[in-house]
């Protein structure tokens, strides 16, 4: 590509109103990101100098999230796409180079098509590349009109095309390239002389045209890339193609899906060869998943690094990391930065939080542990739970290597299990237990002979 600036504008100020919700339309999640979140980690990946994105004057959330990645501006009223765009003109106006537009509801779309579209633009030295598609249903979307040379004329919009032009099926995606300065020089001529009395953004195509200027088009045959998301129907087919497509690329790179149809994993998600999916498996977030594991079935997974040979079955896992040849599950719980060392036990019904799990060491079944350093070789028995809230603050428990905990233990944080210690079963420890100690600490049993029988009576 030649070294040229390039620049970009994301069209987010739509109210969504079709959506029938609260949140922000922008905001609401395409396989567990937000759609616009894909678009702009889809820039990400092309080479562009500055991203704009066009919001609403209430889309603080819109704001708080893309905070760091992009320049906003604000579209006060909502007088079409045209009119949009050119409040980027403080901004880019006086900028050389091209500027990609597109809408923060397209999630679908790929660097790689942006990337042809931006060479396609180059190559030909034009100053509007347009990328279209064909479709069988064009209902909604803007036509194509071209002359009996196949060149582009104008772009009409569904609410003003004849009937004729119904019929043409190459439409308009709503994603163009253009020349900076002759963008901005065209909206300054744009009229809202049209049934909507908007402003529209297809319009300065043929403004730009009738100057002189280059139209060209550059063809997606994939269509599914260019889907605009408009109400919840639109979001839940925009779910099912963006899963296909990645787990469609994760079966070509090595890794074993059951049932590709019931598994949700994110495009953040990377996961090696010979490591095996089965049904009822979401992946949200940012996951690392290492080789020859087994994930599912019914598992969900949030922002988790899991090494190689780990098996994880029916469980709930976010924030945490998981070590190598650690078996977790069934219906297991780990939270707010786990950490488990290698060659561990989580069995059911087990819940850590925030807890540093040593290698070798076992939860097997039934235990909380909260805020916890649990060292290696340490053996957790059913029912042990760390206490470690007073009802004002959370508080710290350390095990140390090699520690026995016995069933039914409460450790009353903020306390220490010695190093090869013991703690006796039933016990509620309140005090450190020095290392290799035996710890007891349970009332002694006392029988009373036919009490139980008189009771009954």
């Amino acid at each position: 590509m030649v070294n040229v600036n390039n620049y970009a504008i994301i069209l987010a100020a739509g109210k969504g109103t079709r959506m029938k919700s609260h949140l922000y339309k922008v905001l609401h999640p395409v396989l567990g990101k937000p759609m616009i979140s894909h678009v702009v980690d889809t820039l990400n990946k092309v080479d562009v100098k500055r991203k704009i994105v066009v919001v609403a004057k209430d889309a603080f959330a819109v704001k708080e999230l893309l905070q760091d990645q992009v320049e906003f501006v604000v579209q006060e009223e909502q007088l079409g796409t045209g009119h949009a765009v050119r409040m980027a003109e403080p901004l880019l106006e006086k900028e050389t180079g091209n500027t990609i537009v597109l809408y923060g509801d397209t999630p679908l779309i790929t660097s790689e098509t942006i990337n042809s579209i931006l060479n396609h633009h180059i190559q030909n030295h034009a100053d509007i590349t347009m990328l279209t598609t064909h479709l069988d249903n064009p209902t909604g979307y803007g036509r194509i009109v071209r002359d009996n040379q196949g060149e582009i004329l104008r772009i009409v919009e569904e609410k003003d095309a004849s009937p004729e032009e119904k019929q043409i099926t190459e439409v308009n995606t709503g994603t163009y390239c253009f020349d900076n300065r002759k963008l901005f020089q065209a909206l300054k001529q744009l009229k809202n002389n049209n049934n909507q009395k908007e402003y529209y953004l297809t319009d300065v195509i043929e403004i730009i045209k009738n100057a002189g200027g280059k139209v060209t088009s550059y063809q997606t045959l994939d269509s599914e890339e260019t889907f605009g998301i408009n109400d919840r129907i639109a979001l839940e087919q925009a779910t099912q193609i963006l899963k296909r497509r990645v787990n469609k690329e994760l079966m070509k790179n090595g890794v074993t899906i059951i049932d590709a149809e019931n598994t949700y994993i994110s495009v953040d998600t990377i996961i090696n060869p010979d490591t095996v999916i089965y049904p009822g498996t979401v992946m949200f977030g940012k996951n690392v998943i290492g080789e020859n594991c087994v994930i599912g079935p019914n598992t969900q997974l949030e922002n988790v690094t899991v090494g190689s040979n780990v098996k994880i079955i029916s469980s709930l896992i976010t924030d945490s990391v998981i070590g190598d040849n650690t078996t977790v599950g069934p219906f297991a719980h780990l939270r707010n930065h786990t950490v488990t060392g290698a060659n561990c036990r989580i069995g059911n019904f087990v819940e850590m939080k925030n807890t540093v799990f040593g290698d070798n060491s076992k939860a097997s079944h039934l235990s909380y542990l909260g805020d916890a350093t649990v060292g290696t070789n340490v053996n957790m028995g059913c029912g042990t739970i760390t206490v470690n809230y007073d009802g004002k603050k959370k508080h710290k428990t350390v095990i140390k290597d090699n520690a026995f905990v016995g069933c039914n233990s409460n450790l009353v944080a903020p306390i220490t299990v010695g190093e090869g210690a013991y703690v006796a079963a039933g016990s509620t420890i309140t005090a450190d237990v020095p290392d290799d100690a035996l710890a007891i600490a349970r009332s002694y049993q006392v029988n009373k002979p036919e009490y139980a029988k008189k009771y009954r009576k």
